[in-house]
This record gives structure tokens, C-alpha cells and sequence, in this order.
């Protein structure tokens, strides 16, 4: 199937409704190696994907320096590319790299740095990783409650009054088409797009069918202000790809009784209709006008094709019916 493409909020960036996620080439919870990545990004681009996300907080930079061998393999393609500013990376010399959830990682440590110089710098590290010039968006990555902690308004105003300056540089030159924010509460999202003039939003699993919330307040204005959505984290971590089994995750976490029970329902409807609960979950984000594409796990050949032939399955309008009518999505969420 052709992927379709959408024009990110009032940008004159346009996405493949599917991207590519770069965090499994920052060896996300498992490491591969440079062929496996390379053969998963292959894939998605015989697929038609043609928007890829990283960033240098995925596997220590590792994520970057595979995105870009790959890159110079398809130089001359329309490639839409995204990474992120606010964590920096500097020479472990012996110290701990403290990767959390990215496996064997190059011998980089982490640090957070939101400050003007400190975003410049990470920037041009990015474009040395990556071997380009230029990167289409740029976001804002983990000023938010959840990765922040207490911290979370000091991190925010450090941002806005450092890293969001940069950014608008960074626009009006023209080194970078659309700016925003890479989070995973969209609580901060919309912090962010009262305080400054953002162009798109990478937000994380708070618009799926076991969440709609961000239809409140966020989503809205989003729509009002032609402000674009990525939406990462489609399956909420787990639990909308494995169904309710014993184990599964919501969130990053274990699912409460109260998800369980949900998407057991949810899932019980899928059947119903003959679709399959990760199509559903799949689908459902891109129903709304604000979302420009979808970026799942993406980190195989395999996985690449069962997406493609999830998002090519045919929903019937009656399963999302009878999700609204059962109010297991919200009366006002708009259907795929």
C-alpha cells in the first residue's frame, strides 16, 4: 500500500502518516547490530516510511550514528528527520554511562542541559552524528513531570527561557523547518504551547483508545492554533499489542485490574468485528485532524510488515460505534 502523507500542523513539513522510531537503534531494551538496523530501516523505507525520529539520549548517541550510515544509503531521498535537544552527551572517560533501558551503549554519559549554548552545542553534535546539514524538526526532549520529577518547573523555565530561544534561531535561520516538544504528558505540552510559538508536539502514549484525556484541553487547542501531533507510544507500552494477559503493561508499568478490564472490553468488540486489537489501537490516533503520523515500534523487518498490513486492515465504522456507544472511547473523539 502507498502511505498516506499529512502536512504537520501549519508547517510546510509533510509526514508519512507511519514513522520510523529510532529508539530500538539505540538498542532499547535489547542490543542488535549495525545489519539488523540497517535492514530494519530499509524496510520501512521499501514500505514507504519516509519520516525518521531519533534523538542523542537513544542508546548514547548510537541511535544518530545509525540513523545517518543510513541516511548517506538513501542520499537524494525525501527523507523528513527529527531529533531532540536538552540532553547533551560528553566523553565517559571511565564514569558510568547510567543508560537506563538502552543496552550496550558507546562510552558517552548523559547530562541535562537546557540552556541556550548548551542546545547549540547538542544540535550541531547531532548533525556530526547524523552526517547532514540541515534536520527537519527539532524537539524540546523530557521537560516534563514524569522524567522531571519535582524539578519539572525549573527544568520547564530553563527551557523556555534557553532551549526554546535557540530554537526560534534555529527556525529563522532556516536550518530547521518546525520546533517543538518531545514529552510524554500532554499536561507539558500544553505548558509548552501557551508559553511560546511551537510548531508540533511528540507526544507519547496520551492519546491512544485506553487514553483520551488530552481531548479536554490539549488537543483543541492544538487544532485552533494548526499545531502538529506525532503520536509515539500507540500500544500505551504493551498492553494494546499483547491484549489484557497476565503481565502486560500500561504506561510503563503493570496494568491495573481497571486497564485489564478495559481493554478486555475493547478487545472483545475487536473480535466481534473481526479486527484485531493492535489495528484498532493503531488507527484510532490518526482519526483526529491534528495527528500527522503514528511512530509504533518499528525495530524489525517483521514488525515493519505486520504495521503495514494493521494499518492496511479495514475497520468497519460499526466497531467504533459500538466503542462510543459502550463509552469505551469518548463521544467527542473523532474516528479514524
Amino acid at each position: 500500500m502507498e502511505l498516506e502523507t499529512r502536512k504537520l500542523g501549519r508547517t510546510d513539513v509533510s509526514l508519512t502518516a507511519f514513522g520510523f522510531g529510532g529508539t530500538s537503534l539505540g538498542n532499547m531494551y535489547r542490543a542488535i547490530d549495525d545489519e539488523a538496523a540497517m535492514a530494519a530501516l530499509d524496510a520501512s523505507f521499501a514500505a514507504g516510511v519516509r519520516y525518521v525520529d531519533t534523538a542523542p539520549l537513544y542508546g548514547h548517541g548510537l541511535s544518530e550514528h545509525r540513523v545517518g550510515g543510513w541516511l548517506r544509503r538513501v542520499r537524494g531521498e525525501n527523507v523528513v528527520l527529527s531529533t531532540k535537544v536538552g540532553w547533551r552527551l560528553f566523553p565517559a572517560r571511565g564514569e558510568p554511562t547510567e543508560a537506563g533501558l538502552f543496552m550496550d551503549v558507546p562510552p558517552f554519559r548523559r547530562g541535562l542541559d537546557y540552556s541556550y549554548d548548551g542546545v547549540m552545542r547538542s544540535f550541531e553534535d547531532s548533525l556530526h552524528r547524523l552526517g547532514t546539514d540541515r534536520v527537519d524538526i527539532v524537539f524540546i526532549h523530557d521537560a516534563d513531570r514524569r522524567n522531571q520529577g519535582d524539578a519539572f518547573e525549573q527544568r520547564f523555565k530553563e527551557a523556555m527561557e534557553g532551549a526554546y530561544p535557540a530554537l526560534l534561531k534555529l527556525r529563522e535561520q532556516g536550518v530547521v523547518k518546525a520546533i517543538g516538544a518531545g514529552l510524554n504528558e500532554w499536561e507539558a505540552c500544553q505548558r509548552f504551547a501557551e508559553a511560546g510559538d511551537f510548531d508540533c508536539f511528540l507526544l507519547a502514549g496520551r492519546y491512544t483508545l485506553l487514553d483520551q484525556e488530552s481531548l479536554d484541553s490539549f488537543m483543541p487547542l492544538c487544532e485552533k492554533r494548526g499545531i502538529g501531533i506525532v503520536l509515539g507510544g500507540p500500544y500505551n507500552s504493551g498492553i494494546l499489542a499483547t491484549g489484557p494477559v497476565e503481565g502486560a503493561h500500561y504506561d510503563y508499568a503493570p496494568a491495573s485490574p481497571e486497564i485489564l478490564e478495559k481493554t478486555r472490553r475493547i478487545e472483545e468488540i475487536c473480535r466481534r468485528h473481526g479486527v484485531p486489537l493492535k489495528a484498532a489501537a493503531l488507527q484510532f490516533p490518526l482519526g483526529h485532524p491534528v495527528v500527522a503520523s503514528v511512530i509504533p515500534g518499528m525495530g524489525s523487518p517483521a514488525r515493519i510488515k505486520e504495521n503495514m498490513d494493521l494499518l492496511a486492515h479495514k475497520i468497519p465504522s460499526d466497531l467504533w460505534a459500538e466503542l462510543r456507544s459502550d463509552g469505551l472511547i469518548r463521544q467527542d473523539a473523532p474516528l479514524p
